[in-house]
């Protein structure tokens, strides 16, 4: 199965260097490219792509408001914001995580890496960028916000004790088998777990569990390192 793939960026050379990169795979293909935030939620309600590989600093409409707008309709539930960003430590990153995108990386990213985190975001198996992930959360995610929260905190109370377990390991930022090491179960297991979490609290991916789980006070964020 081919994954589509809209990307959003003003920089016309940064689009094309996607474009030969994306369509060098035979599972991924662009779809087509927006310059700005406002052609990438036209073009993403034309195509219903599964990736929409955002970029936040944009003319015009940004990456954060074409995200929320896309993460928001109902036709587009399918489709996952991969957010690109100059700073990987932003707190638009974190906005844009609780608006629903699906996870996010730096522009300096490697080739393989973001070809892989397309793939990742698609499966919607986790957040992406892990070494930026763990600051991200304490500083930004938690952060007041008058969105309303993803699912309250009584919520919590339809997970297993072992749901819970995983899903607070998650949200600090651990992948599967950092957890099926540390839990001494098997990474797919891990990934039952967290499946079984987001379809039980209404997430539509990993990215949202996390916020959830900081959300609910699950986990709560650790001091600021100076």
């Amino acid at each position: 199965m081919t994954i589509s793939v809209l990307l959003a960026d003003d920089q016309a050379l940064l689009r094309a260097t996607f474009r030969i990169l994306i369509d060098s795979c035979p599972d991924l293909e662009v779809v087509d490219e927006a310059t700005n935030g406002k052609e990438a939620v036209d073009l993403a309600r034309i195509h219903k792509p599964d990736i929409v590989l955002m970029d936040i600093r944009m003319p015009h409409t940004d990456g954060l408001t074409a995200t929320a707008t896309i993460c928001a309709d109902p036709d587009l539930d399918t489709t996952r914001v991969l957010i690109l960003t100059t700073f990987e430590i932003d707190e638009y990153v974190a906005q844009a995580l609780r608006a629903g995108a699906s996870g996010f990386l730096g522009k300096d990213v490697g080739a393989d890496a973001l070809l892989d985190a397309i793939r990742t975001v698609a499966a919607g198996d986790t957040l992406l960028s892990p070494q930026a992930t763990r600051t991200l959360i304490t500083r930004f995610l938690t952060t007041p916000t008058p969105n309303a929260p993803l699912a309250p905190p009584e919520a919590l109370t339809t997970l297993t004790a072992r749901e819970r377990e995983v899903m607070a390991l998650a949200a600090e930022g651990h992948s599967n088998n950092e957890i099926a090491d540390q839990l001494t179960v098997s990474p797919l297991t891990v990934r039952t777990h967290i499946h079984r979490a987001m379809t039980k609290l209404g997430a539509r991916d990993r990215a949202q569990l996390v916020v959830i789980a900081y959300q609910t006070g699950l986990v709560t964020p650790a001091p600021p390192t100076p």
